[in-house]
Protein backbone atom coordinates (compact mmCIF):
# COMPACT_ATOMS: atom_id res chain seq x y z
CA UNK A 1 0.00 0.00 0.00
CA UNK A 2 1.09 3.55 -1.01
CA UNK A 3 1.87 6.03 1.90
CA UNK A 4 -0.24 8.90 1.92
CA UNK A 5 1.83 12.17 1.19
CA UNK A 6 2.07 14.71 3.73
CA UNK A 7 -1.20 17.03 1.88
CA UNK A 8 -2.86 14.08 1.78
CA UNK A 9 -2.45 13.06 5.46
CA UNK A 10 -3.50 16.42 6.94
CA UNK A 11 -6.65 16.05 4.57
CA UNK A 12 -7.29 12.80 5.85
CA UNK A 13 -7.10 13.31 9.50
CA UNK A 14 -8.45 16.85 9.57
CA UNK A 15 -11.47 15.31 7.26
CA UNK A 16 -11.95 12.95 10.67
CA UNK A 17 -11.61 15.47 13.26
CA UNK A 18 -14.05 18.17 11.93
CA UNK A 19 -16.41 15.37 11.24
CA UNK A 20 -16.43 13.83 14.08
CA UNK A 21 -15.28 16.53 16.74
CA UNK A 22 -16.51 19.81 14.91
CA UNK A 23 -14.32 22.05 13.34
CA UNK A 24 -14.10 24.58 16.56
CA UNK A 25 -12.83 21.89 18.65
CA UNK A 26 -10.35 20.61 16.41
CA UNK A 27 -6.74 22.65 16.99
CA UNK A 28 -4.02 23.20 14.08
CA UNK A 29 -1.96 21.23 16.71
CA UNK A 30 -4.12 18.60 17.21
CA UNK A 31 -4.04 17.90 13.39
CA UNK A 32 -0.51 18.05 12.77
CA UNK A 33 0.03 15.84 15.60
CA UNK A 34 -2.46 13.36 14.73
CA UNK A 35 -1.46 13.44 10.83
CA UNK A 36 2.40 12.97 12.34
CA UNK A 37 3.11 15.73 10.30
CA UNK A 38 5.78 18.69 11.13
CA UNK A 39 4.40 22.42 11.45
CA UNK A 40 6.34 23.61 8.44
CA UNK A 41 5.57 20.46 6.59
CA UNK A 42 2.03 21.75 6.80
CA UNK A 43 2.12 25.24 6.70
CA UNK A 44 3.82 24.47 2.86
CA UNK A 45 0.58 23.06 1.81
CA UNK A 46 -2.04 24.91 3.81
CA UNK A 47 -1.81 28.95 5.01
CA UNK A 48 -4.12 27.65 8.34
CA UNK A 49 -7.10 25.87 9.82
CA UNK A 50 -9.82 27.28 7.28
CA UNK A 51 -7.85 26.20 4.19
CA UNK A 52 -8.09 22.99 5.29
CA UNK A 53 -11.33 22.85 5.96
CA UNK A 54 -11.97 23.79 2.43
CA UNK A 55 -9.90 20.76 1.00
CA UNK A 56 -11.43 18.39 3.61
CA UNK A 57 -14.99 19.62 1.98
CA UNK A 58 -14.08 19.59 -1.48
CA UNK A 59 -13.00 16.15 -0.81
CA UNK A 60 -15.77 15.39 0.70
CA UNK A 61 -18.03 16.69 -2.05
CA UNK A 62 -16.41 14.86 -4.78
CA UNK A 63 -16.77 11.48 -2.77
CA UNK A 64 -20.33 12.05 -1.90
CA UNK A 65 -21.96 13.16 -5.31
CA UNK A 66 -20.16 10.28 -6.96
CA UNK A 67 -21.47 7.97 -3.98
CA UNK A 68 -25.17 9.72 -4.66
CA UNK A 69 -24.48 8.96 -8.28
CA UNK A 70 -23.09 5.58 -8.08
CA UNK A 71 -25.98 4.48 -6.09
CA UNK A 72 -28.66 5.72 -8.13
CA UNK A 73 -27.19 4.76 -11.44
CA UNK A 74 -29.01 1.40 -11.43
CA UNK A 75 -32.31 3.14 -12.00
CA UNK A 76 -33.91 3.00 -14.87
CA UNK A 77 -35.86 6.67 -14.63
CA UNK A 78 -34.76 10.15 -13.09
CA UNK A 79 -37.52 9.54 -10.60
CA UNK A 80 -36.47 6.24 -10.02
CA UNK A 81 -33.11 7.95 -9.21
CA UNK A 82 -34.53 10.45 -7.06
CA UNK A 83 -36.28 7.83 -4.81
CA UNK A 84 -33.53 6.24 -4.63
CA UNK A 85 -31.53 9.18 -3.42
CA UNK A 86 -33.53 8.32 -0.10
CA UNK A 87 -32.17 4.72 0.04
CA UNK A 88 -28.67 6.37 -0.49
CA UNK A 89 -29.16 8.62 2.80
CA UNK A 90 -30.39 5.40 4.70
CA UNK A 91 -27.14 4.02 3.44
CA UNK A 92 -24.62 6.43 4.45
CA UNK A 93 -26.05 8.04 7.68
CA UNK A 94 -26.47 4.51 8.92
CA UNK A 95 -22.88 4.13 8.10
CA UNK A 96 -21.61 6.60 9.88
CA UNK A 97 -24.07 6.19 13.03
CA UNK A 98 -25.97 8.78 11.91
CA UNK A 99 -23.35 11.48 12.58
CA UNK A 100 -25.26 13.94 9.93
CA UNK A 101 -23.90 15.67 7.21
CA UNK A 102 -20.32 16.78 7.19
CA UNK A 103 -20.95 20.37 5.66
CA UNK A 104 -24.42 20.95 7.67
CA UNK A 105 -22.03 20.23 10.84
CA UNK A 106 -19.54 22.37 9.55
CA UNK A 107 -21.90 25.59 9.01
CA UNK A 108 -22.89 25.42 12.28
CA UNK A 109 -19.83 25.49 13.67
CA UNK A 110 -18.51 28.48 11.77
CA UNK A 111 -17.73 31.53 13.28
CA UNK A 112 -19.15 34.54 10.84
CA UNK A 113 -16.06 35.61 8.92
CA UNK A 114 -15.34 31.93 7.21
CA UNK A 115 -16.54 32.38 4.13
CA UNK A 116 -14.50 30.36 2.14
CA UNK A 117 -15.67 27.08 4.13
CA UNK A 118 -19.24 28.95 3.54
CA UNK A 119 -18.97 29.03 0.07
CA UNK A 120 -17.98 25.57 -0.35
CA UNK A 121 -20.96 24.49 1.53
CA UNK A 122 -22.82 26.31 -0.27
CA UNK A 123 -21.59 24.98 -3.53
CA UNK A 124 -22.17 21.19 -2.63
CA UNK A 125 -25.74 21.99 -1.99
CA UNK A 126 -26.36 24.28 -4.93
CA UNK A 127 -24.31 21.00 -6.78
CA UNK A 128 -26.86 18.64 -5.15
CA UNK A 129 -29.80 20.95 -6.24
CA UNK A 130 -28.67 21.85 -9.46
CA UNK A 131 -28.45 17.60 -10.23
CA UNK A 132 -32.21 17.21 -8.60
CA UNK A 133 -33.29 19.75 -10.77
CA UNK A 134 -31.61 18.43 -14.19
CA UNK A 135 -33.08 14.99 -13.78
CA UNK A 136 -37.05 16.75 -13.54
CA UNK A 137 -36.05 19.39 -16.48
CA UNK A 138 -35.66 15.91 -18.43
CA UNK A 139 -39.19 14.47 -17.47
CA UNK A 140 -41.43 15.20 -20.50
CA UNK A 141 -44.66 16.19 -18.54
CA UNK A 142 -42.64 18.71 -16.66
CA UNK A 143 -42.13 22.55 -17.42
CA UNK A 144 -39.07 23.85 -16.65
CA UNK A 145 -40.61 25.78 -13.62
CA UNK A 146 -42.42 23.13 -12.59
CA UNK A 147 -39.16 20.88 -12.41
CA UNK A 148 -37.71 23.59 -10.27
CA UNK A 149 -40.32 23.88 -7.90
CA UNK A 150 -40.74 20.27 -7.53
CA UNK A 151 -37.05 19.76 -7.09
CA UNK A 152 -36.95 22.60 -4.67
CA UNK A 153 -39.38 20.30 -2.71
CA UNK A 154 -37.66 17.81 -2.61
CA UNK A 155 -34.37 18.74 -1.51
CA UNK A 156 -36.00 19.94 1.42
CA UNK A 157 -37.88 16.80 1.71
CA UNK A 158 -33.58 15.26 1.34
CA UNK A 159 -32.11 18.12 4.09
CA UNK A 160 -34.33 17.73 6.21
CA UNK A 161 -34.46 13.69 6.62
CA UNK A 162 -30.89 14.09 6.90
CA UNK A 163 -30.39 16.42 9.64
CA UNK A 164 -33.97 14.99 11.86
CA UNK A 165 -31.88 11.61 11.36
CA UNK A 166 -28.71 12.90 13.32
CA UNK A 167 -30.84 14.06 15.81
CA UNK A 168 -33.05 11.24 16.14
CA UNK A 169 -30.18 8.97 15.96
CA UNK A 170 -32.75 6.95 13.18
CA UNK A 171 -33.64 6.36 9.69
CA UNK A 172 -36.96 6.68 10.04
CA UNK A 173 -37.21 10.45 9.15
CA UNK A 174 -35.69 9.18 5.98
CA UNK A 175 -38.35 6.61 5.33
CA UNK A 176 -40.90 9.37 5.83
CA UNK A 177 -39.13 11.72 3.00
CA UNK A 178 -38.99 9.03 1.00
CA UNK A 179 -42.90 8.26 1.40
CA UNK A 180 -43.43 11.97 0.67
CA UNK A 181 -41.01 12.38 -2.46
CA UNK A 182 -42.66 9.42 -3.64
CA UNK A 183 -46.53 11.33 -3.34
CA UNK A 184 -44.57 14.51 -5.33
CA UNK A 185 -43.23 11.97 -8.26
CA UNK A 186 -46.60 10.39 -8.69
Amino acid sequence: MKKLGVKDRIIDTASDLFYNNGYNQTGINQIIAEAGVAKASMYQHFRSKEDIAVAYLKRRHINWVGGLQNFVSKQKTNKGKLIASFDYLNSWLNSVNYRGCGWQNIITDLPNDHDKIRNQAVLHKNDVRAWVHSLLKEEDELSDKEAIQLGDELIILLEGSIILSQIQKNNWPIEAAKKAAEKLLN
